[in-house]
């Protein structure tokens, strides 16, 4: 392995550790290397924290070696003040003359700014180093800086014969007239959906699946921070009851029109649901800087995305039983996929490049 590759490769193992907590930021890991040995890392870690040239900088032990030494950074080194000053200058300021990029930031506010300033000041710059690698870490922060809306994510569960739930009354005989979901899926595969709601800023349902299920769209299973819940309720049919009326966790609810009023931490768009649904549902996560959510539901809530092509990757479970009637699971031909196993469920993830 070449020796910028082998430790930006180090940069985005540690940069991961910030997934599902530095957003609106993206994740970053940096490397100070002297004489061939590792003398220093740090990662981003929460947005307004320091970053991960900083942390890196700091774990430096011996302060004089950081004149003769390599920087590797998984992203460009910012060059705006925002909740922290810019890290280009920190570098500049820290005398370190070589430094080594993966990745352009597609902010606007960086943009190659970091670069060009890191060169005016006399650095070594390289960039470009595993590119598409560190832009696959970053994936939901180049999807919102690029494609001005969230990274999409698509999650179901479906039976051997193909369907996402049952018809009402074998929902009712199964449940014993209880209000609760149906699984379709193990306990494994659960709590693995879980850890992925701790991953993302926000997960959205519909009207049917919150009034089948009143589910709490929480991280109960793992831990983390619960995802901003965006609910569509197009015609105000979901009682005020329900767990996503509870203000415990930020909540967006998309109607017709509302007569309620906006809480604390529940607030209302009015949208069109005749026309672009899923591209005005996306421009208003957008306009709340929301960089990636995940849509579990129901049937016709993930058809809608699908239909619009505004999806990017899709998530989906087989488990192991049959309905023989029910619910349709949504239609997409999965393509760019992998497959794994969970016990005796069937995962099939697949990406969209289209």
């Amino acid at each position: 392995m070449k020796t910028n590759e082998k430790y930006i490769r180090r940069c985005l193992e540690l940069a991961n550790n910030g997934l599902g907590t530095t957003h609106p930021n993206p994740m970053v890991g940096s490397v100070i290397v002297c004489d061939g040995k590792i003398i220093g890392e740090g990662w981003h870690k929460k947005s307004g924290e320091p970053h991960a040239e900083v942390n890196a900088v700091n774990s430096v032990k011996d302060k004089s070696l950081l004149k003769k030494s390599t920087i590797y950074v998984s992203l460009e080194p910012c060059s705006h003040f925002g909740k922290t000053p810019p890290c280009c200058d920190f570098i500049i300021e820290n005398e370190i003359p070589n430094v080594v990029i993966g990745t352009v930031d597609p902010n606007v506010k960086v943009a190659g700014n970091g670069i060009k300033k890191l060169i005016e000041a006399g650095k070594n710059v390289i960039v470009g180093v595993l590119e598409a690698e560190c832009n696959e870490l970053n994936k939901r922060f180049f999807t919102f800086h690029q494609k001005k809306r969230p990274y999409v994510i698509l999650k179901w569960a479906e039976t051997k014969d193909g369907f996402v739930a049952p018809l009402e009354i074998c929902r009712k005989i199964l449940n014993d007239n209880k209000q609760k979901p149906v699984w379709i899926t193990n306990e494994f595969s659960r709590q693995l959906v879980h850890k992925w709601r701790s991953e993302e800023q926000a997960i959205l349902v519909g009207t049917n699946t919150v009034i089948d299920d009143n589910p709490k769209l929480d991280v109960r299973d793992w831990t983390g921070k619960n995802p901003t819940r965006i609910v569509l309720d197009q015609n105000n049919r979901i009682p005020k009851e329900n767990y996503i009326f509870d203000n415990q966790v930020k909540t967006i609810v998309f109607s017709n029109s509302s007569t309620r009023i906006n809480e604390e931490n529940t607030t209302f768009e009015i949208i069109d649901f005749k026309q672009n649904l899923a591209e005005q549902i996306l421009n208003v996560l957008y306009k709340n800087q929301i960089q990636s959510v995940i849509i579990e539901g129901g049937a016709q809530t993930l058809q809608t995305f699908i239909n619009e092509n505004l999806w990017d990757e899709a998530r989906v479970f087989i488990g192991n039983q049959s309905f023989s009637t029910g619910i349709k699971a949504p239609i997409l031909a999965l393509k760019n996929s992998e497959k794994h196993s969970i016990e005796n469920d069937i995962l099939i993830i697949s990406r969209n490049y289209d």
